[in-house]
């Protein structure tokens, strides 16, 4: 019943939170469409690289330029969603060096659920909508065919690979409890985690183990969307995505929850 209701208590939250940015949003109208815009011209860079890339070679490894897209429109689903819910990227900045997270601490949520409804940033969310057009639109150019449980493995999928965004990056904020420095590690973390919409098949053993099982980004990208491409189909690896995801979810959670423990106010 516990449970329950401390899930009750944070949909109450984030319906608060919302509401507000809504009220921040409709101030500042222009800011919204400039973060949306910013976003859309982002992942259209991104997408126009890849043509590029195919403009030069027939295929890569043996990935042709439409598999490649797909990935690459999944890849963008539950990026997305992670960037809605989960925008830490100023975590040490704000919080520890600001000392912010005295005042997290002084209320009754819990500390990262506080953190995240903070920073909640739902223009985000359009690159998600994006995403799955492009993926629709490879979709239907690669003439997959369309089985009635594949809405239920994608759900499944994002959420595994929305968690391992998650969990890595509540770790990485979680150091700066440890550490003074304001950025730390997480702009190099944000540069790997783009490796992960490729296929794994093009890098090299070393980098290969390093994406599947050190910083599994492989699982926000290439192996989930495998599961829905018929030359490329690896059941095992797609299925692990969301075992993958509570594994990594779970100790982001742990490293988390040390940090704040070892948290002793502003100036520590």
């Amino acid at each position: 019943m516990a449970v329950t209701d401390k899930l009750l208590f944070s949909l109450s939250l984030f319906r608060e939170y919302l509401a507000n940015y809504l009220k921040t949003k409709m101030t500042y109208r222009a800011d919204f469409w400039v973060e949306v815009l910013s976003d859309l011209m982002f992942n259209a860079a991104n997408l126009i690289f890849i043509f590029v890339v195919f403009r030069h070679t027939a295929a890569l490894g043996d990935w042709s330029e439409a598999e490649v897209v797909f990935v690459y429109g999944y890849f963008m689903i539950p990026y997305g969603i992670f960037s809605c819910f989960f925008s830490l990227w100023d975590f040490s900045e704000r919080y520890i060096v600001k000392g912010e997270m005295d005042r997290v601490l002084t209320r009754p949520a819990g500390s990262l659920i506080q953190v995240m409804l903070e920073n909640v940033d739902p223009p985000q969310l359009v690159g998600s909508l994006v995403g799955f057009i492009i993926m629709a639109s490879a979709w239907a150019s690669l003439g997959l065919p369309v089985d009635w449980y594949d809405p239920l493995v994608l759900i499944v999928m994002v959420l595994g690979s929305v968690m391992v965004y998650a969990g890595i990056y509540a770790a990485l904020s979680a150091v700066s409890f440890f550490t003074d420095s304001p950025t730390g590690i997480t702009p190099l973390i944000w540069n790997i985690q783009n490796y992960g919409r490729y296929p794994i098949e093009i890098y090299n053993r070393t980098i290969r183990f390093f994406l599947t099982w050190v910083l599994p980004f492989a699982f926000v990208g290439v192996y989930p969307a495998s599961f829905f491409l018929e030359r490329h189909q690896n059941f095992a690896m797609a299925w692990l995505t969301p075992v993958v995801g509570a594994v990594v979810m779970f100790v982001g959670l742990r490293i988390w929850n040390l940090g704040v423990r070892r948290y002793r106010g502003a100036g520590s």
